[in-house]
């Protein structure tokens, strides 16, 4: 007979990339029957890797969702992008779920990577476990066994502000992984691939670490239970059901961070993984309290997740229930869904009703976004649900259509595409004239332009984008422009004598007049400033000009020639001549810049600043992460174009940095000659 579901439970399964999340995935939904087949990263047919962009990559992109039954308890998974390129689809899913699986290699030396999904979780006070894919990888011995578990655990315990305890101990035999001890019942179990583990004496040679690594277990629950610390002090075995009581309410208040193992291509642990999900993890009405929220009591309240835009069904968008429940035809925020359904990756499933703790997708909601409280009842919602904070964009590609007809739709397109990943923003800049799309990486951006492609058929091409320099004047001077035209009929005829002057850096532009006894009169002055001006957007080295004051001082005037059109070109005139005179200089923008990492990286990170012509102003501890380094610094954008990458290279991919533009600055004398050697001013090379 089939189970009755009683409760539902909402689980992220999040980690680095090749952690082997979606593998993992693809195991619960084999193991619980979902699939009678597991799709592979080869075949390219794994629910997590459901869209083309993954699939061409054999990699996760986006969030995806998938629900199977385990227990008596239906659960919604969401397997979320490994790369660091895809945080922000995994952070804004994090804040719907009730527990997160991180999942990670056996390899100590890339634990680190672990940190700022660490960091994230602990900030958001959501509970989480770590599952330790690939164990069969270091059980090449029971010797080599126990002592690569013991590394990994405090590899694990230096990037975990909470304790690390293992409810699992690995069984080695020859020359490979055979099993494990549960902990909590000191049962030893061998795998079978594809099978329930087969319960089996508990091995002679690890009883002893096997009990020493059980009372840790005990001893850092006892940390948050009284009770059991007694017991533990006056040597009483604490029953089984106390353990799992303890274990259960300390990791649902994000206390703790349980350690399980596991090969999840091979199932093993796998099973053993879900039997703690419905153990321990906690229920939705926890987490919704935690939010504040009354769970299944009053109106319904629910957060979007994720925006999908679909080939098939048009937007898509997958909401957690905080609240209430969800039923079919009811109006969110103004607007009614166009349907309800659950997710298996791609495909849905049409539902009535979603409770407390569901996750599902409303179809067609026109005007909503990632992060959006929605509810029935805006009137009485006194403060929307928190959002997962927006990454600072840190790469960016100028675009352009490959046909130039295209050039209309791109606005359209775009706007769709940050309504699906708000990490993406785009910008038509004014200096350049590019239109600039910034994200987190290249392969970020990558994916981007083929989903651009791929969904609105808008192919494009690409390029880095151009440095906005400026030009500025080091020395004072006098000058005089005079525009005559004759040419029939009325003339043109203006006579002007300027004063052009550096200002100080940041300045920007003044203009003056001083004219007296109307030598110029009022009616051309604004004629001369237009033409100033319009000089001064692209001075004698080819830039826009900054930070110079000019001043009419004398002139002439004809009474029938004249016009504010030839004191305009006199005053260009003017200009020309006198720019040259001088001193121009180029200017660059230089931004300011907080690059954060690991301690262990810091002399790189001076080494790289300082690489990219870049100024150190300081460095200091960060204050809310133990073992991370805050650097600030000036950096010339012209060095910032690849910064991410490198920065990544240096510090297992977990280092970022925030920047914005801080002031120009006068280049130095060879790189001005290599810039205008190959450039035509704004920016534009020269073919």
């Amino acid at each position: 007979m089939p189970e009755t579901i009683t409760n539902c439970r909402n689980i992220a399964i999040v980690g680095p990339y090749l952690s082997g999340k979606t593998a993992l995935l693809e195991s619960i939904l084999s193991v619980t029957g979902v699939t009678t087949r597991k799709g592979t990263a080869k075949d390219g047919n794994r629910v997590g890797d459901s869209s083309p962009e993954a699939r061409d990559r054999n990699m996760s992109v986006e969030v995806n969702a998938a629900c199977t039954e385990y227990g008596g308890i239906r659960f919604t998974f969401l397997d979320c992008p490994g790369s660091v390129e895809f945080a922000q689809e995994t952070y804004n899913a994090l804040i719907g779920t009730g527990l997160a699986i991180v999942v990670c290699e056996p390899d100590p030396g890339r634990i680190l990577t672990l940190s700022p999904l660490f960091k994230f979780l602990d900030d958001w006070e959501i509970p989480h476990l770590v599952f330790i894919n690939k164990m069969d990888r270091v059980c090449t011995d029971e010797e080599r066994c126990v002592t690569s578990f013991s590394e990994l655990l405090n590899a694990l315990k230096a990037v975990s502000t909470r304790p690390i305890i293992p409810q699992q101990y690995p069984i080695g035999n020859g020359e490979q992984l055979v099993g494990f001890i549960d902990l909590i019942t000191e049962q030893a179990y061998h795998y079978h691939p594809g099978a329930p583990s087969d319960p089996v004496p508990l091995p002679e040679s690890l009883k002893e670490a096997e009990h020493a690594a059980r009372q840790a277990m005990l001893e850092e629950l006892a940390n948050f239970d009284d009770h059991l610390l007694e017991e533990l002090l006056e040597e009483i075995e604490p029953p089984q059901d106390e353990i799992v009581k303890d274990l259960k309410m300390e990791l649902g208040a994000d206390l703790i961070v349980p350690v399980l193992i596991g090969v999840a291509e091979q199932d093993h642990g796998v099973r053993a993984l879900l039997d703690a999900l419905v153990r321990e993890a906690p229920e939705p009405a926890i987490t919704a309290e935690r939010r504040g929220l009354k769970s299944s009591e009053g109106w319904p309240i629910a957060q979007v997740l994720k925006t999908y835009y679909t080939p098939q069904g048009g937007k898509l968008s997958l909401v957690r229930v905080w609240q209430g429940k969800l039923t079919e035809g009811q109006t969110l925020n103004g607007v009614r869904p166009g349907g309800m359904y659950r997710l298996m990756g791609q495909q849905t499933q049409s539902v009535q009703v979603a409770k407390t703790g569901d996750i599902v997708a409303l179809a067609r909601m026109e005007g909503i976004q990632t992060g959006d409280t929605l509810t029935t009842e805006l009137n009485q919602l006194k403060n929307p649900l928190p959002k997962a904070t927006l990454l600072p964009a840190v790469y960016g590609w100028a675009i352009t259509p490959e046909n130039r007809k295209d050039e209309v739709k791109i606005s359209a397109a775009l706007s769709k595409m940050l309504d699906e990943d708000p990490s993406l923003s785009w910008e038509q800049n004014g200096d350049t004239h590019e239109i600039i799309l910034w994200g987190q990486g290249q392969i970020h951006l990558q994916v981007t332009l083929d989903r651009l492609r791929r969904k609105y058929n808008l192919p494009m091409v690409t390029h880095l984008p151009r440095i906005p320099y400026k030009e500025t004047i080091r020395k004072n001077t006098n000058s005089h422009g005079r525009y005559k035209h004759q040419s029939g009929g009325h003339g043109q005829f203006g006579d002007v004598y300027l004063d052009i002057k550096p200002q100080p850096r940041g300045e920007g532009f003044n203009f003056d007049e001083r004219i007296v006894g109307g030598v110029v009169p009022r009616q051309y002055i604004p004629g001369v400033e237009i033409g100033v001006r319009e000089y001064l957007s692209q001075g004698p080295l080819g830039f826009p000009v900054v930070d110079v004051a000019v001043t009419l001082t004398n002139g002439s005037y004809h009474s029938v020639d004249s016009s504010e059109q030839a004191f305009k070109q006199a005053a260009r005139l003017a200009m020309q001549s006198g720019m040259e005179k001088c001193e121009p200089v180029l200017l660059e923008p230089i931004t300011s810049v907080e690059i954060c990492a690991p301690s262990d990286f810091t002399s790189q990170m001076f080494q790289l600043i300082t690489g990219r012509r870049g100024q150190i102003l300081g460095y200091e501890a960060m204050s809310d992460w133990k073992g991370w380094d805050k650097i600030s610094a000036y950096i010339p954008q012209a060095e910032m174009q690849d910064l991410i990458v490198e920065l990544r290279s240096l510090t297992l991919g977990v280092g970022y940095f925030n920047w914005q533009f801080d002031h120009l600055q006068e280049v130095p004398e060879k790189l001005t000659e290599r810039i205008l050697a190959t450039s035509n001013g704004n920016g534009n090379s020269k073919s």
